[in-house]
């Protein structure tokens, strides 16, 4: 096993997908068809799942709903330690009762965003992190300041693991330069791939993983991309990067949730509605997933 690959001992590596739910009709929650795809993707070259994150809807989970998706991931991935569920929440208490379900669960990790819904200075999110950590499971940190307004910097980063509190981080607020920060200030923390969209330029800055969105529809295609992009392989990873990229740039975008499930419609898997607030994507935003999607199967990407 190389570093740049899942091991039990460091469940948070390798190709992470974070799932998209499927949903049936009338916007229950299809448990089986959850299942089948989680086992789908571990049979396509990904090393793992994260439900429970924005990809899956969580904020429109009832908690009833939100446990049960975890205890099916574990179940169809057929071992826990490839599950590394979302566990964000308003407040510390209810995200460390999430990282308890988990730990109980059996999964080997869990995902957690800073306070989400409150602006915390660092003393607030140090407390945070710590009060999770309490639930005894490994807890990779989920940088997403365009969202939470709360911005993980390398700096921020390096206390959190000091403390002892954090494994590794989600990166995804684009800024490529903070990888080379990061390592300087953290050697020993675990640099992740936030967005697809800047895969490339972070597994080339040491990137141990890849929480990933556009797997749910093209497994085979971006599993071949990060094994070759973590390489170091740029003549085989550059132009299979350039001609999945009109596809991986719609996971910053904010309709990202939409967009992959549209795609996994097109590529022949089950992507389906979303809940509210999210609508479909319609005119040009819909012409352009559909037009990208339909272009990379006709290569053979898929």
């Amino acid at each position: 096993m190389t570093v740049n690959s899942w091991t039990p001992t460091h469940p948070w590596r390798g190709i992470m997908v974070a799932t998209a739910l499927p949903l049936r009709d009338d916007l229950s929650v299809d448990h089986d068809a959850y299942a089948e795809h989680v086992r789908w993707l571990l049979d396509n070259g990904c090393d793992g799942v994260v439900p429970n994150g924005s990809l899956g809807e969580y904020q429109t989970l009832t908690p009833d709903e939100r446990a049960r998706v975890v205890r099916t991931a574990v179940e169809a991935a057929g071992d826990g330690a490839r599950v590394m569920p979302g566990v964000a929440a308003y407040g510390a208490a209810e995200a460390r009762r999430w990282a308890e379900q988990a730990a109980e669960a059996g999964c080997g990790s869990v995902l957690l965003l800073p306070p989400n819904a409150y602006r915390a200075d660092e003393a607030a999110v140090r407390a945070h992190y710590a009060e999770v950590a309490r639930a005894g499971i490994p807890v990779v940190a989920y940088n997403n300041p365009l969202d939470t307004k709360v911005d993980l910097t390398p700096a921020l980063l390096a206390r959190l693991h000091a403390d002892g509190h954090i494994v590794a981080v989600k990166e995804f607020s684009g800024d490529v330069r903070r990888a080379y920060e990061l390592a300087e200030l953290a050697p020993g923390l675990d640099l992740l791939i936030g967005a697809d969209d800047v895969l490339l330029e972070l597994a080339v800055a040491g990137a141990v993983g890849w929480v990933a969105g556009y797997p749910n529809a093209l497994p085979a295609a971006c599993a071949e991309l990060y094994h070759a992009a973590v390489a170091g392989d740029l003549t085989k990873a550059l132009p299979l990067y350039r001609a999945l990229h009109p596809l991986l740039r719609w996971d910053s975008k904010t309709e990202f949730v939409q967009a992959i499930k549209l795609s996994m419609d097109i590529a022949g898997r089950r992507g389906g509605p979303t809940r509210h607030p999210r609508l479909p994507l319609t005119g040009a935003a819909e012409a352009a997933v559909r037009a990208a999607t339909e272009k990379a199967l006709a290569d053979g990407h898929r």
